[in-house]
């Protein structure tokens, strides 16, 4: 039975109702007691049990010298220090309190929408979130950057290949590699002055001569001068084989010339205004004039007018055959570009989106059935279009007057002439339209562009009386000049 009483005990000493015997004694005892000792003679257990209350309450006056009482000093001489709490210390202090009574799962929850909240700021503040644009991010395989993307500091790492174009960086010159002088060019935009042929000879109309400017050799030759008083050169376009050129004038002719023995081989008489554009088609050349009419001539036979078409109630400006010669495409002053069928001359479509003049025509080289359109100043988009739907596949806006536009096969770019307000050539991704780069130098409108047979160089004329040559284009990276450090000459000089 001991073993019963040994529990017991030990039961009633764990338990924490009892009173604590072994307990410090209370503050209020200890001064008690203290007091009780000073004094001499019994007192009664009321009076000393009155007299210890009183004593353990700090006296608010002390005796003086003199026997009077005088206040105790707010500062000193008190038994403990009560700090003084505002308002907002309390709401502080309850809601530590609350948060630390609240659940394991609501502070979980507060947590995940505080991490929701910083990233939500973050790419407010940022424009992407600072976890996903970590140098080195191990968390998985990293996506490539969108075509046309020109921050490489937010991708710094890829494990997906890329594709041939992309895998070394491309530099392209600010400078252009020749300046060519072009006094008393024609400042009007719905004429077509320059054509680079096959046989790398570039023809420019200056006012009433025409010239011919060797790339190779760098010889420059005149082949034409008008001989009628304020007549003038509208138009020049290179026959495919680059061996005939032909020329539409102000005095509403077709002239067919052959370039090795410069000599004229005919004149075509049919328009009654201006010649503005010229398209050839193997043996078939097409003439677009003020008048809104456009000709068919077949060059081989002595009656050379062979249709008409007619679709543009204003200047036709702008005509181009397709690499394949199934569709022929033009544009008027009217703000219409008309596709006609090669082979029933009849019309296939006639898009009117473009708000403003349209001059800049182009069909992709490895897609036939794409045609890009330039707007003048009241519209100044690009647009591409399927002219086998009939639906344009991307609109852009490029905040300038699009004069002249021609595709670089090498690189699959798209390259664009501009006049107001921008004066300057940019060079666009296809079919993205994503802009590449600004070529900046000409201090007047570009008014036409031309490509090199072998697709390396642009050539751009502006009302600025000058061609410059671009050289952007070429099929191997690491053979060109070296770019920053080495000065680039720019050679100049004149055509005539």
């Amino acid at each position: 039975m001991s073993h019963f009483g040994f529990e017991n005990d030990i039961h009633s000493v764990l338990k924490l109702d009892m009173p604590i015997t072994n307990a410090p004694m209370a503050r209020w005892q200890r001064k008690a007691s203290t007091s009780t000792s000073a004094h001499t003679g019994a007192l009664s257990p009321s009076k000393s049990a009155n007299r210890s209350l009183s004593l353990s309450k700090t006296p608010s006056k002390t005796p003086g010298k003199n026997g009077k009482t005088q206040s105790t000093p707010s500062n000193a001489g008190g038994d403990r220090f009560i700090p003084v709490r505002n308002a907002k210390q309390m709401d502080v202090a309850s809601f530590l309190l609350s948060k630390e009574n609240e659940p394991a799962e609501e502070s979980t929850s507060a947590q995940a929408n505080q991490q929701a909240n910083q990233k939500a700021w973050s790419v407010t503040l940022n424009g992407y979130d600072l976890e996903e644009a970590k140098i080195l991010h191990l968390g998985g395989k990293p996506l490539n950057a969108p075509e046309g993307y020109q921050n490489n500091l937010k991708v710094l790492y890829s494990q997906v290949p890329t594709p041939v174009s992309m895998k070394k960086s491309r530099y392209i010159s600010s400078a252009p590699e020749r300046i060519l002088d072009a006094p008393e060019l024609r400042n009007d935009f719905y004429l077509n002055l320059m054509d680079w042929g096959r046989q790398n000879l570039l023809a420019v109309a200056l006012s009433e001569q025409v010239y011919l400017w060797d790339a190779a050799q760098g010889d420059i030759t005149l082949l034409k001068k008008m001989e009628e008083e304020n007549s003038y050169i509208c138009s020049v376009s290179w026959s495919k084989d680059g061996n005939f050129l032909a020329i539409g004038t102000s005095t509403c002719k077709v002239e067919l010339w052959d370039v090795q023995y410069q000599k004229r081989l005919r004149c075509m008489d049919s328009h009654t205004t201006r010649v503005s554009c010229l398209s050839w088609n193997d043996h078939v050349l097409s003439s677009g004039a003020r008048s809104g009419l456009i000709h068919q001539h077949d060059v081989r036979v002595a009656e050379h007018h062979t249709c008409t078409l007619r679709g543009h109630t204003q200047e036709v400006c702008g005509l181009a055959w397709s690499p394949d010669g199934r569709y022929l495409a033009s544009g008027g002053n009217d703000n219409t570009v008309n596709v006609w069928s090669g082979a029933q001359q009849t019309g296939v479509h006639c898009f009117t989106e473009h708000e403003g003049a349209v001059k800049a025509l182009a069909w992709c080289p490895w897609q036939s059935s794409i045609l890009a359109t330039g707007g003048g100043t009241s519209d100044r988009h690009i647009r591409l279009w399927n002219v086998n739907s009939g639906s344009c596949i991307t609109a852009w806006d490029t905040q300038s007057q699009v004069s002249s536009l021609v595709f670089a096969p090498n690189y699959k770019e798209l390259v664009s002439g501009h006049g107001f307000a921008h004066d300057q050539v940019s060079i666009w991704k296809y079919p993205s339209l994503a802009k590449v780069t600004d070529l900046q130098g000409h201090e007047g409108r570009v008014l036409n562009l031309s490509l090199s047979p072998d697709g390396s160089t642009v050539a751009s004329l502006s009302a600025d009386e000058t061609l410059r040559l671009w050289k952007c284009f070429e099929k191997d990276p690491s053979k060109k000049a070296k770019p920053a450090g080495a000065s680039s000459s720019i050679i100049q000089q004149h055509i005539r």
